[in-house]
């Protein structure tokens, strides 16, 4: 396999192993698997070489393909897909990105804020109080808008404590999460330029990681907290 492209037999293995989830069907294919696996891994590196051709990335994490099942009605021991994220440089920067492949039209790449701690959450949603002008006009460029869409993720039902459910920010301020995805079919996923457009879809989002690493570093009175 190239460093930079996703095999065909990435996709086709996972469909079987969706039909076949489970240890004894793994164990007989695990060299199929490893063989793929060690593929998948140059191609998350490759992207991770990119990435810090124009971002400041000091990490890529490439999860395993066993499932936690302790909490889970699924008992599937294995995921159907690969994953792996990229950590920005802490605690300057922040964000990240994440790479999603999964047969059936269901891959996709994701970045923004998945799991704001509390006085992350709380600093983001004082500066959408204060202003959103900044960060409606980033989110409405046309480029932006035409690569990610819309903020995805949950919210809540109403205001969070502390705040007006009648404030025009209300949209933004009652999310719990700010994330962008952006999806992509089996067939985009095995073209040669995946990679190249992946890069260039994170290439986009780097006003917002910006601006956002901005509010959450400084104070409400935009002081430095590093």
């Amino acid at each position: 396999m190239k460093t930079n492209i996703i095999s065909q037999d990435v996709l086709d293995f996972f469909k079987k192993l969706e039909k076949n989830n489970d240890r004894d069907w793994f164990n007989e294919h695990k060299k199929e698997f490893k063989s793929i696996e060690s593929g998948a891994k140059k191609v998350y590196q490759s992207l991770f070489e990119a990435l810090k051709a124009h971002d400041e990335v000091d990490k890529v994490k490439m999860f395993r393909i066993y499932r936690d099942v302790r909490f889970s009605k699924d008992k599937s021991p294995y995921k159907t897909h690969f994953g792996g994220s990229y950590h920005r440089k802490k605690p300057q920067l922040r964000g990240g990105y994440y790479l999603h492949i999964q047969p059936n039209n269901q891959s996709f790449i994701a970045t923004g804020f998945w799991e704001p701690s509390k006085e992350d959450l709380f600093r983001i949603r004082k500066e959408f109080e204060m202003d959103d002008k900044p960060i409606r006009k980033i989110i409405s460029q046309k480029d932006f808008k035409s690569t990610w869409g819309d903020f995805v993720g949950d919210e809540l039902k109403t205001a969070p404590k502390g705040f007006d459910k009648e404030h025009p920010a209300i949209d933004l301020i009652r999310k719990k999460q700010y994330i962008f995805t952006k999806e992509y079919t089996d067939k985009q996923v095995v073209a040669d330029n995946f990679l190249d457009d992946v890069n260039t879809s994170f290439k986009v989002i780097r006003p917002y990681f910006d601006y956002m690493s901005e509010v959450l570093t400084t104070n409400l009175n935009g002081e430095s907290l590093i």
